[in-house]
């Protein structure tokens, strides 16, 4: 394989990954301002008046979609802050592992935790 063909193949994760981190960026910006607007809501509503506009299809549903959003695009950007600042390969990649459990972990509590609000016992 030429030299060229290795610098393309090798380019396409570092690629994707810019654009998923740009991608995910974009879309928190608009859940983000519906987000403040619910936490304003929480703060100044009843907390039954605010879980019923939690529990509606659409809010509920930003809510895991801002949920997904926030914790991959932190993933991302941890990544490149490891991948810059860790020199060590191996070390590397067992700290790129390991953030990336820590937001598995982290996503998936967000949204267990929206979902005992959604179907309460």
């Amino acid at each position: 394989m030429s030299d060229k063909a290795l610098r393309v193949k090798s380019a396409h994760p570092a690629t994707s990954h810019f654009w998923y981190q740009r991608l995910t960026a974009i879309v928190l910006i608009p859940l983000t301002a519906w987000l403040i607007v619910f936490f304003h809501k929480s703060l100044n509503a009843p907390h039954a008046e605010t879980l019923d506009w939690l529990r509606s299809p659409v809010n509920a549903a930003a809510a895991c979609v801002w949920a997904i959003a926030a914790t991959y695009h932190a993933a991302l950007g941890m990544q490149v802050v490891i991948e810059d600042y860790v020199s060590t390969i191996p070390v590397r990649r067992w700290a790129i592992r390991g953030s990336h459990l820590i937001f598995l972990v982290l996503g998936v509590a967000a949204l267990v935790a929206i979902a005992f609000i959604l179907f309460p016992r």
